[in-house]
C-alpha cells in the first residue's frame, strides 16, 4: 500500500462521514456519465459554460434548487459548502441540519456535504447528469473532497493560496499547502480513469481593489502547484474588476502566461481553462442597478472570451439569494450570452506590456528562491511580501501593497511594498493617478473605491 493510500485511509476515518469504499468509487468514477465532467465540456462546447452559486443544508432543498437551475437551462450546477464544514466542524454541522430537518428553517449557509455523505449525495447528482462544482473556501479540505469525488462532483475549486489568504487569519499557509498537494494528487489519480477532474482557483481573492498583476501570479502558481501534481484539466480565474479594458487585458496575459508556464514545466499537454466572476464587491441596493450590473459583467466576460461565467444575483445587497433570483440570473445571463456574438478583439498594448512585464518580474522572483520545491517557493515568497493581497486577514501577508483607482476605474498600484515590479511599471502605474491630494483624500478615494458599484 503507498503512503498515499495510508494517509487517505486515515483521513476517511471520521465518524461523521460515509464508510468508505474505494474500490466501489474507482468503479463508479470509471463508468460516471461524462456529462458530469466540466472537462468533458471545456473540451467539446462550442459556448460558454454559465454556472451560478447556491447551496442549501437540506437534502430536499438542494434537489429543488437543481431543479429551478435547470429549468433555468444551467450548464454547471454549484455546490456551494456550509461554513462549518468549511472549517471542519462537522459536529457543529450535523446538529444544524438536523435542526433545519426538523424545522424547515435554514440553520447552515451551504450543503453540509460531508454529514449527507457520499452515498445519499451521489443519487442526487447523478440524477440530474450535469457537471457540478465545488465552492467551499477549505484550507485542509481533504476530507471533503473525497466525498465529493465519490460522489459525482468532478470540478474542485479553491487552493492553498486562494482559499487560506482571503479567509483566514491564522490557518498555518504551510499546512494548506500539504493538505491541497494532496487533493492535487488523488485529482490526478481519478482523472486516469474517465475524463480529467478539473481543478479551479479563486480568481476574486479579497475581491477589495486587488492589483491583476497579484491576482494573475497567484493563479499561475497554484495552476503550476496542480499541474506537477499529474492535473489534466486547470481553470485559472478572475472577477470583474469594475474596468472593462483592465479586465479584457488582464484575461490576455492570464492565458498567455499560463500557457507559458505550463509549458516550462512540461505540462503543455494540460488543458487551461478562464473563468470569469461577475462582480464579487458590495452590490447596489438598487436591484435594478443589480441586474444592470450582471449584464455588464456578462458583455465583458464575452469579450474576454471566457470559457466559463459564475453569476450573482440582484438580491446580493440582502442576504442569501432564493433559488428563484438565482435561477433568473442564469436564464437572463444565457439570454444575453446569445445575443453577443461578433464582438471584436480589443486591447491596449501598453496597459498589456505593463501587467505582462509586472507578471513576469514577480514570477521570476517566486522561481529564484532558493527553496528547493515550487509549494517552498510560493510560501517563501509569501512570507516575504513578495506575493501581497491587499486586505487579506492573514498574518503571514503583508498588507503592504496599497492601490487605488485611476480616473478610468483601473486600480493602480500607489505603494508597492515588497512587490518586485520595475521602477518603470510603478512609475507607470502612479503616474495615471491624483497624488497630489493629502492623505486623507486618497483614503477617502480608496474606501469610495472598494464600494465603487454600490454609488
Amino acid at each position: 500500500m503507498s503512503l498515499l493510500q495510508e494517509e487517505r485511509n486515515i483521513i476517511v476515518q471520521n465518524k461523521y462521514a460515509d464508510n468508505f469504499d474505494f474500490a466501489e468509487i474507482e468503479e463508479f468514477i470509471k463508468n460516471a456519465s461524462k456529462n458530469l465532467f466540466i472537462s468533458h465540456h471545456f473540451k467539446n462546447s462550442k459556448k460558454m459554460l454559465v454556472q451560478p452559486r447556491g447551496g442549501f443544508p437540506t437534502y430536499k432543498k438542494m434537489f429543488s434548487l437543481y431543479e429551478f437551475f435547470v429549468g433555468a437551462d444551467v450548464d454547471v450546477l454549484p455546490c456551494t459548502i456550509d461554513s462549518n464544514t468549511r472549517l471542519n466542524d462537522y459536529a457543529t454541522s450535523a446538529k444544524m441540519l438536523k435542526l433545519s430537518e426538523e424545522n424547515e428553517v435554514d440553520m447552515l449557509n451551504g450543503y453540509p456535504l460531508v454529514n449527507h455523505g457520499y452515498r445519499t449525495t451521489r443519487k442526487m447528482m447523478t440524477h440530474f447528469d450535469k457537471p457540478i462544482s465545488l465552492r467551499h473556501g477549505t484550507p485542509d479540505a481533504r476530507l471533503l473532497i473525497e466525498t465529493a469525488l465519490a460522489s459525482g462532483i468532478f470540478e474542485i475549486e479553491g487552493g492553498p493560496i486562494t482559499y487560506l489568504l482571503p479567509y483566514s487569519k491564522n490557518f498555518p499557509l504551510d499546512k494548506a499547502f500539504m493538505y491541497w498537494k494532496y487533493v492535487e494528487r488523488i485529482c490526478a489519480n481519478y482523472s486516469k480513469l474517465n475524463e480529467p477532474i478539473n481543478r479551479e482557483s479563486f480568481g476574486p481573492l479579497t475581491a477589495t481593489l486587488v492589483p491583476p498583476c497579484v491576482t494573475i501570479v497567484i493563479q499561475l502558481c497554484e495552476m503550476l502547484l496542480s499541474l506537477e501534481e499529474g492535473v489534466k484539466s486547470f481553470s485559472v480565474s478572475f472577477s470583474q474588476t469594475g474596468s472593462m479594458i483592465q479586465d479584457i487585458v488582464t484575461a490576455k496575459v492570464l492565458r498567455k502566461m499560463a500557457k507559458v508556464y505550463a509549458e516550462q514545466i512540461g505540462c503543455a499537454d494540460a488543458r487551461i481553462n478562464l473563468v470569469y466572476h461577475q462582480w464579487m464587491g458590495a452590490f447596489p441596493s438598487n436591484k435594478d442597478f443589480s441586474e444592470s450590473l450582471i449584464n455588464t459583467s456578462t458583455v465583458i466576460a464575452m469579450m474576454v472570451k471566457a470559457d466559463k461565467i459564475i453569476t450573482k444575483t440582484r438580491d446580493e445587497a440582502f442576504g442569501i439569494p432564493t433559488r428563484e433570483s438565482n435561477a433568473k440570473t442564469v436564464a437572463n445571463t444565457q439570454y444575453t450570452l446569445r445575443m453577443l456574438h461578433g464582438i471584436p478583439d480589443i486591447t491596449d498594448e501598453m496597459e498589456e506590456e505593463i501587467l505582462t512585464e509586472e507578471v513576469k518580474s514577480i514570477m521570476e522572483a517566486v522561481f529564484n528562491d532558493k527553496a528547493d520545491t515550487l509549494w517552498r517557493k510560493v510560501f517563501n515568497s509569501i512570507k516575504a511580501g513578495i506575493i501581497d493581497v491587499p486586505y487579506s486577514p492573514h498574518i503571514i501577508n503583508h498588507n503592504e501593497v496599497v492601490t487605488v483607482r485611476d480616473k478610468n476605474k483601473n486600480i493602480r498600484i500607489i505603494k508597492r511594498g515588497n512587490l518586485p515590479i520595475s521602477d518603470r511599471c510603478f512609475e507607470y502605474e502612479k503616474s495615471k493617478c491624483d497624488l497630489n491630494k493629502d492623505a486623507s483624500s486618497i483614503v477617502n478615494d480608496i474606501i469610495h473605491d472598494i464600494g465603487i458599484m454600490q454609488w
